[in-house]
């Protein structure tokens, strides 16, 4: 199996609704604080693109919850590649409880797809997905970079 890029996260009073359990938006929320800390940290010459005329446009999200998370709990939110296609990639979450008092648990799994394009923001089009970007997440989803490569 591939290895997993790691973002984690101590949940927060402002992190939970009035029962007390995570407002299921922030599941989302920390899906793109892990995209971006992965970049930061594996490809940070995407961030400088970034700033110049690329764009990662989020297709679509999706989060499935298995089990309730309260505020003080610890999670390790896990990214993986799932496919990586000439301009768009998916990419894969697990949100796993961690920390004392238990065994770690899975208690959400979710995924999202992204379009990576560029030019003006009224004529956008596709564009492929970086090789900086391809580079960094070969150790996450070695298999579909892997088909990428022998599709081109």
């Amino acid at each position: 199996m591939d290895e997993y890029y790691e973002y984690r996260h101590t949940v927060g009073f402002e992190e939970t609704n009035l029962v007390g359990n995570v407002y299921y938006v922030n599941h989302l929320r920390w899906q793109g604080r892990c995209r971006e800390l992965f970049l930061k940290e594996h490809a940070p010459e995407v961030l400088a693109d970034l700033r110049a005329d690329l764009k990662l446009f989020t297709l679509k999200v999706d989060c499935e919850f298995f089990a309730e998370i309260t505020a003080f709990d610890e999670l390790s939110v896990r990214m993986r590649l799932v496919e990586l296609a000439r301009t768009q990639l998916d990419m894969g979450f697990d949100y796993v409880r961690t920390g004392p008092g238990g065994p770690e648990a899975l208690v959400a799994r979710g995924r999202q797809r992204v379009a990576c394009m560029r030019g003006p923001n009224t004529r956008t089009v596709p564009t492929p997905v970086p090789e900086p970007l391809v580079r960094a997440l070969l150790p996450y989803g070695a298999d579909a970079v892997r088909a990428l490569g022998e599709a081109r």
